[in-house]
Parts: C-alpha cells; sequence; structure tokens
C-alpha cells in the first residue's frame, strides 16, 4: 500500500477515456465498469500502477474503458500475458477482465494454472452463461438444456461450477457478486485488490440481448431474499430475511426453519476454512439450497508466483559471476554432434 500523501490523487472522473462506451444498452457490464471505477481511486495507490488485461468477449473491451494502461489480448490468454507483466512489474496492480467463454473455454487451462501458481492478480470473470459477442452460443456455464444458435435441440452439456473448479485448483481467494448490487460489487472488488495473490472473483451478469433474465431470482426483490444468501466472515449461514438457515447435518447442508430451531444450530461461515468453502461451492447443483454471495474462501499464507521468482533472480545476481558461467560450461547436460 502506498502512502496517500505522496501520490497523486484522482477520481473516478479521472478514469473516463475518449472511447465510446459500445456495449448493449442495458448490459449488465456498464454496472460492473462504473464499480472498478468507483473503488480505485480510494485503494491508495496511483492510477498509473492500475493495468487491466483482457481477452476475447464482450467483457473484453473493458481495458479500452478505463484510462490506465491495459491490454487487449488474446481469446483465453489474459492470464498468461497478465502473470507475465506481474512478474516483471510486480509493483502494478493488475486486474484480469474475462468472460465464462473466455475463461472457461479456450482459456480454461492458462486459468487453472495461474490459480495454482498465486501470481498477485484480481481476476473479474463476467459470467452471463452465455456467448454475448459472437451472437449467443451456448458457454461452459450454459444450463443443462439451454436452447441456442448452437443447441437448437437444447445443450446436453452440464455446466461448469466455476468457483468449484477454482478451488480444485488451489486458488487462494475465490468470491461471487452480480452486477445489479453495486455496494456488493464494490466491497468485493476492494477485497480482492487487498488479497496479496490469485483472486478470482465471479460476477452474475445479465446479456440483455441473449440471455436476459438469467439471473432474475438473485435479482428480484421477493426472490432473491429466498434465493441468495450473503456471506459474513464468522457469521451464522440465516437468508430469507433471517427466517431461515444453514445446518449442517454432518457436512451435508440442510435448511432450517429458524421458527423452529436456534441459530445457535446454523453454519457459521469461515472464509479460511476450505471445507466450508467447498460445501458452499456445492450449493451450485443444489436447487433447494441458496446461491452464496461474497466472500467464499480466503488464504493468505500461500507464497505467490513473482516473490519466488524474483527471489531466485535476486539470489543468482549475488554468486560469483564466474563460478557460475563455469559451472554452466562444464555441465554434462549438453548436445554431441558428429
Amino acid at each position: 500500500m502506498h502512502n496517500l500523501d505522496s501520490i497523486d490523487i484522482f477520481t473516478s472522473k479521472d478514469l473516463e477515456t475518449n472511447q465510446e462506451v459500445r456495449w448493449c444498452p442495458g448490459c449488465g457490464d456498464y454496472a460492473i465498469l462504473n464499480s472498478v471505477k468507483k473503488i480505485l481511486p480510494d485503494l491508495g495507490q496511483p492510477k498509473h500502477e492500475f493495468v487491466f488485461v483482457s481477452g476475447i468477449g464482450c467483457s473484453s473491451r473493458f481495458p479500452y474503458y478505463m484510462n490506465t494502461y491495459g491490454m487487449h489480448s488474446i481469446h483465453g490468454r489474459a492470464t498468461a500475458v497478465a502473470t507475465g507483466l506481474k512478474i516483471t512489474r510486480p509493483e502494478l496492480s493488475v486486474w484480469v477482465i474475462t468472460g465464462d467463454g473466455d475463461a472457461l473455454s479456450i482459456g480454461g487451462n492458462h486459468l487453472i494454472h495461474t490459480l495454482r501458481r498465486n501470481p498477485d492478480l484480481n481476476i473479474l470473470l463476467f459470467n452471463n452463461q452465455i456467448y454475448g459477442l459472437t451472437k449467443g452460443q451456448y458457454s461452459p456455464t450454459s444450463e443443462y438444456g439451454k436452447i441456442t444458435k448452437s443447441t437448437p435441440f437444447g445443450s446436453v452439456d452440464l455446466p461448469f461450477n466455476p468457483l468449484a473448479l477454482c478451488l480444485g485448483a488451489n486458488a487462494t481467494f475465490i468470491a461471487r457478486t452480480i452486477d445489479k448490487d453495486a455496494k456488493h460489487q464494490q466491497e468485493v472488488y476492494k477485497r480482492a485488490y487487498a488479497h496479496k495473490g490469485t483472486s478470482m472473483v465471479e460476477i452474475y451478469q445479465n446479456c440483455n440481448v441473449f440471455n436476459d433474465h438469467a439471473f432474475d431470482v438473485f435479482t428480484d426483490k421477493d426472490l432473491k431474499l429466498i434465493n441468495g444468501i450473503y456471506l459474513e466472515h464468522g457469521k451464522p449461514l440465516t437468508f430469507d430475511s433471517g427466517k431461515k438457515g444453514i445446518k449442517l447435518n454432518g457436512l451435508q447442508p440442510e435448511v432450517i426453519d429458524l421458527e423452529q430451531y436456534s441459530i445457535d444450530e446454523c453454519m457459521v461461515h469461515d472464509e479460511k476454512d476450505k471445507t466450508k468453502a467447498f460445501i458452499l461451492t456445492q450449493f451450485f447443483d443444489n436447487n433447494l439450497l441458496p446461491r452464496p454471495f461474497g466472500i467464499i474462501y480466503c488464504n493468505n499464507t500461500k507464497p505467490t508466483l513473482e516473490d519466488g521468482i524474483n527471489a531466485q533472480i535476486s539470489a543468482a545476481k549475488i554468486e560469483d559471476k564466474k563460478l557460475a558461467f563455469n559451472a554452466l560450461l562444464m555441465t554434462k547436460s549438453f548436445w554431441e554432434v558428429k
């Protein structure tokens, strides 16, 4: 973190560019863009040290709309480009902007290895459960039976559970938020920035052209009370305005009526507990359970990739250069051409 007195103060207005924002009217991407612009001036880092790297897709236009450094990179490879940047310029705050198709289809291999290596990146995964830029094909997160241009009889693929996938790749920070809740978005993004290591934030984002109303059950005034649960570290899992809670029967979560049960029987959220985090990710596959929003898992003990690499570089510079050269010259690991 930087001393605020020693840096140039900027506002969200200073993050605007001369580029016309060209998402479809009503797209959830606007809300995400505005929330990111809102929090950056509060993070205590100069504007020129923020970098946004994207892949390919509707979300990946993001760097054009941020008056910071940035790069619109290759389909599925944003995490690889961002990793290289973070290793060489560790002082930068590097953000990856990607979508469910970009990150989980062509970019799936890069994503899981980024999470495994744990560079200090902030990944924002815009999940609209559809391919929007290419006009409405089903994506790795589209629901079973989804009728699209590429699945006219309904998809027979089961969707990825993105946060379970990330936790399985040993991610050190996973969270979920939604485009229509600006305050929650901003809280989650600030936590992601503060995390030392790779933070993965899945954002439910409405595509009002090709997959409209996909997340109505989590945004409708009444429906969201019974279909979503907002996590707070150290607090019992309750929802539906405190009328219901989640109890663990062994490792199996169950909904309980808090008019009949004590709140003391509810599962208490511990964002440092990986077992509980795994249980929370499995709510995704159970329609009887509410969908968790907030910080699901946060582990600050795993070293970052750039710290490990730069420590090796520093150690190599200290060694006697002549001895190092001779060791390299006399090694037996060489090819003999006859």
